[in-house]
């Protein structure tokens, strides 16, 4: 008979560590499979379905927008937010260092360095430069608190930094949005290909793909909370209603890449050219805030959330803006579906990175803190932790 516990923050079964895929769910442990498999199937539609890419894109909710691509952004924004820690915000203020540092990760450093690596890799493609630029403004609130929680980071630091990511796109995603796809690029000379994007438009693609999820995700964890308790809502409903995301955003890029199959078969190696800076984002931003939150003098706890918030975007929104200002058969849409293909993986092998930093890192610095006089119980907490 087997039996599972948790030893520090590293779940163990039997005295052995679980591996880091083991504990994915098996709907997350194979998502590139599934994504790609959605891809797959879109393009199979698009190509032996005569008509369905005009009748698709024929029934527009809003401009631009599909209706069957609104529904399923719909979906899959809804349960993200439904987990989100509201009540808790006030709480990340006890740490400045976290807050401040993670507000300047995710809100100036973020969004620059995927603004350079576009124009740097992506020079000659001005819709998928977009795309990706568009990416890096939209600030993970969704899957991070998986990573996190593999890595053995402080769950409850991440579910406030997610909250407060959610409350600083509303208020920023549009401003940020016009000035690195507008203004910034005309400042530095640069030729953007002739784009003319109103703040106004982006605006009302955030206010809609991400307010009206917001909403409901905030109704929904009050009134259930308020009714049945935080046990049942966390334990109950959020499993329940959390894989209904995937499903939406499986069945977006089914209809995305209907719409794009003929676009994409033709030129299947731009997206190997839209993964490369991506893979270079996640490398540069997650490295940078882990040695970070070590020189702040962070625990290996919030050090790895800080690093995780972060590395992730929130790839829901993104694409919810890409295709409500560029319209669904955009390379800026292709862009930003391209996103979760590429992070799953990369993410995955970040949390394995830090687990080893932790092993060779923070294991002796809390040897070094047994010895100046702390608890000997806390610096022996990690040097139990399995690989």
């Amino acid at each position: 008979m087997s039996s599972r516990t948790h030893v520090g923050t590293d779940l163990v079964q039997d005295g052995t560590p679980v591996p880091v895929l083991g504990r994915l769910s098996f709907l997350n442990r194979f998502l590139p499979v599934w994504i790609l498999l959605a891809m797959g199937l879109g393009l199979g539609l698009g190509r032996s379905v005569h008509g369905l890419s005009r009748a698709l894109d024929g029934a527009q909710v809003t401009a631009g927008v599909p209706a069957p691509i609104f529904v399923g952004l719909l979906v899959m924004m809804y349960p993200v937010l439904a987990k989100v820690r509201y009540g808790k915000l006030g709480e990340v203020t006890r740490d400045r260092r976290l807050l401040v540092s993670s507000l300047i990760l995710n809100w100036l450093i973020g969004p620059a360095v995927m603004f350079a690596l576009a124009w740097l890799l992506l020079p000659d493609q001005p819709a998928y430069r977009t795309g990706l630029i568009v990416v890096g403004l939209a600030r993970c609130i969704a899957m991070v608190l998986i990573w996190n929680d593999l890595s053995g980071g402080d769950r409850e630091a991440a579910a406030v930094l997610v909250a407060l990511n959610s409350l600083f796109q509303i208020g920023a995603y549009s401003g940020l949005g016009y000035f690195y796809l507008v203004v910034l690029p005309n400042w530095l000379g640069l030729k953007s290909g002739g784009i003319h994007i109103s703040v106004g438009l982006i605006a009302v693609s955030v206010a809609i793909f991400l307010g009206v999820p917001l909403v409901a995700g905030f109704l929904t964890r009050m009134v259930g909370v308020r009714v049945k308790g935080e046990d049942w809502y966390e334990t109950r409903l959020i499993p329940r209603i959390g894989p209904i995301a995937l499903y939406g955003l499986l069945f977006t890029i089914v209809v995305l890449f209907a719409l794009q199959g003929r676009e994409i078969t033709g030129h299947p190696l731009e997206v190997l050219r839209i993964a490369a800076p991506l893979l270079c984002y996640f490398a540069v931003m997650w490295t940078g805030a882990f040695a970070l939150g070590r020189a702040l003098g962070l625990d290996y706890p919030r050090t790895a959330t800080l690093s995780f918030t972060a590395a992730g975007n929130n790839f829901e929104l993104a694409i919810a803006v890409a295709i409500g200002v560029f319209g669904a058969t955009s390379g800026e849409a292709l862009a930003g579906v391209v996103g979760p293909l590429i992070e799953v993986p990369a993410l995955v092998a970040l949390v394995y990175v830090a687990l080893f930093a932790r092993r060779r890192l923070f294991r002796s610095a809390a040897q070094d803190r047994e010895q100046g006089g702390a608890p000997r119980a806390a610096a022996r907490a990690p040097s139990r932790l399995g690989s």
